[in-house]
């Protein structure tokens, strides 16, 4: 696995780029000025190194003798029949030292040109030969160490000032790119606070802009702030109107299933008054008893779309102490006798477990955990339903070892009309309601539901607060 570059905030990237940007133009003006400073100081060394020549050339001779007004530390000598040198330098007391071994003069061109030559303990020196005669040739020497120095000095002083220019510049960067990026701050801000806006249901507004002094269009900041409130316009629009959409739809199945609670109700009725002939051919009372049966099925429908339609509303829930191993022990029981080719298992603790909601759709909670288990599971699957307490929560759940919930389906098991199976049918499948309905009364009472299945384990919990 590739490991990717560490991340730098925008910020700390342009104070870095910045400062390396100054870095180097402190980098170029100070090689520019230590090149130029050189060659200027070479240059004048060098006038003054053709004069003091000119100045011991002029003496007369033999013997000669030293020059006046030559330059602390200028070597004097003389060349006599190619091998013999007489060598004097300027001390600062203005006194003359003789020299002696100064190989490095004896191979010096007499051609008058200014050549470099590093004279041991002297140091290194500029040096020129001019020959007056056949046998006599006179080197003039003027040391570097006054150029070497000043260099050394404006290198110190360059350094130093850049040192101090890049680290003020580098604070003075840092407050000015501070300041010019706060209105990314202001917008990061603004991002942050409507995605933490609860914008998957319900009516939501979306009320936080970026601020007006943000969104000039004449800067690219401003341009990024004006986009930024463009698209929240549009998210909000779009959010109103599948709000719109949503309530329209809600009210259509709340309307619907109310209306429909009726005539359902009279078909069962006229089936029931008419099935109490004795009679009635054969064929007739089965016709009969699958209208019965069916419209039954179709009347448990309608009240779960009209319960779901209800807590989508958010028509609040009673809010009183409930018994929840008392519901436990009624829903199990219940369960026992409609699916008695099922093994039913209680774990509850010995103090009774109470939580606060409505008792009624609690107790549907539980009984549709329980449905579940008992039709999607093959007789002879053990059920356990257990409760258990957590400090000020309440956890209830059912557990199964039946052959598991596929995979593809757990992602979207608490959706409404989620199905395994392709079938409508009481017997082979469901309406793909009772978990949705599950799972909305608990949000409803401000809990939490969760599925883990495998095969041979199916674990549902309920989170309830006491």
């Amino acid at each position: 696995m590739s490991s990717s570059p560490r991340a730098s905030s925008l910020r700390a990237r342009l104070i870095a780029e910045q400062t390396v940007l100054l870095a180097m133009v402190c980098l170029v003006i100070g090689v520019t000025v230590m090149v130029a400073l050189q060659a200027f100081l070479l240059n004048r060394l060098d006038d003054d190194l053709m004069a003091a020549s000119a100045r011991a050339v002029a003496q007369p001779g033999p013997p000669r003798p030293a020059p006046p007004g030559q330059e602390t530390g200028t070597i004097d000598a003389v060349i006599v029949d190619g091998d013999r040198l007489l060598a004097q330098v300027q001390t600062p007391s203005g006194e003359r030292r003789a020299l002696t071994d100064l190989a490095p003069l004896h191979t010096l061109p007499a051609d008058g040109v200014i050549r470099e030559r590093d004279l041991g303990g002297l140091g290194t020196y500029r040096v020129v030969a001019v020959r007056i005669d056949p046998q006599t040739v006179v080197v003039t020497g003027l040391p570097l160490t006054d150029v070497h120095d000043t260099l050394w000095t404006v290198g110190l002083v360059l350094g130093g000032v850049s040192l101090i220019g890049l680290t003020v510049a580098g604070v003075a960067g840092a407050l000015l790119v501070r300041r010019a990026l706060t209105p990314l701050d202001r917008m990061a801000a603004t991002a942050r606070r409507v995605a933490e806006l609860p914008l998957h249901e319900g009516e939501v507004t979306l009320p936080d802009r970026v601020p007006a002094g943000d969104t000039d269009p004449r800067t690219e900041v401003g341009q990024v702030g004006a986009a930024l409130n463009r698209m929240l316009d549009h998210v909000g629009d779009a959010l109103a109107a599948r709000h719109e959409s949503e309530t329209r739809v809600r009210q259509f199945v709340a309307d619907a299933s109310h209306e429909l609670r009726t005539p359902l109700a009279a078909i069962r009725g006229y089936t029931e008054l008419a099935r109490r002939d004795d009679g009635l051919p054969a064929d007739v009372a089965h016709a009969l008893a699958r209208v019965d049966s069916e419209s039954g099925r179709m009347t448990a429908l309608v009240e779960d779309l009209l319960l779901l339609a209800r807590l989508d509303s958010g028509r609040p829930l009673l809010r009183e102490p409930v018994d929840l191993s008392a519901l436990v022990v009624t829903a199990v029981g219940d369960a026992q006798v409609s699916g008695p080719d099922h093994r039913w298992r209680l774990d509850l603790p010995a103090e009774p477990v109470t939580a606060t909601g409505d008792a009624a759709r609690l107790h549907q909670v539980v009984a549709n955990l329980l449905v579940n288990g008992s039709t999607h599971t093959p007789p002879g699957t053990t059920v356990t339903t257990a409760l258990s307490t957590r400090g000020g929560t309440v956890t209830l759940t059912v557990t199964d070892d039946g052959p598991g919930i596929p995979a593809d389906l757990l992602p979207t098991v608490f959706e409404r009309f989620a199905r395994g199976d392709t079938s409508r049918s009481r017997a082979a499948g469901s309406t793909g309601l009772g978990l949705a309905i599950v799972a909305a009364v608990v949000a409803a009472h401000g809990g939490g539901v969760s599925v883990e299945s495998r095969p041979g384990r199916t674990r549902f919990a309920i989170r309830l607060h006491r």
